[in-house]
């Protein structure tokens, strides 16, 4: 998994500070305001190591591109790989059965009301 889709970038755009937040935010899925929240809980129990670490994250991440999703459905598919490959992967096989059905049914309707290509089908095989 080498995409730049599956690496973390903070999100300036879309930030406060840094936009560490929101970087966790759009690669987890998670709304931005919970994560801060988190963050803001973070900050006040750890007293001072939170904050390092956010430091830490602000310098060293690098900023997200500007076009890195296309929309908000393959934005949405790309956090789904970072959350679970697994379940995305079997989505993905479901989608395609899905459309190999479709396809074998519309060859059966065209093939079925259409004797001349059902016999140079035969004919092929």
């Amino acid at each position: 998994m080498n995409s730049l889709r599956t690496r973390f970038f903070k999100d300036k755009a879309n930030g406060k500070v840094m936009g560490v937040c929101a970087g966790i935010a759009d690669y987890t899925g998670i709304d931005v305001l919970w994560v801060r929240i988190a963050a803001l809980i973070m900050l006040s129990a750890t007293s001072g190591t939170a904050f390092m670490v956010y430091l830490a994250i602000g310098i060293l991440a690098q900023d997200k591109p500007k076009e890195l999703y296309a929309d908000r459905q393959e934005q949405q598919f790309w956090q789904g790989v970072r959350q679970s490959p697994s379940r995305t992967a079997r989505e993905v096989r479901a989608s395609f059965r899905d459309i190999d059905r479709r396809l074998a049914a519309v060859e059966a309707y065209y093939v079925s009301s259409n004797p001349r290509l059902a016999e140079e089908i035969e004919k092929l095989r």
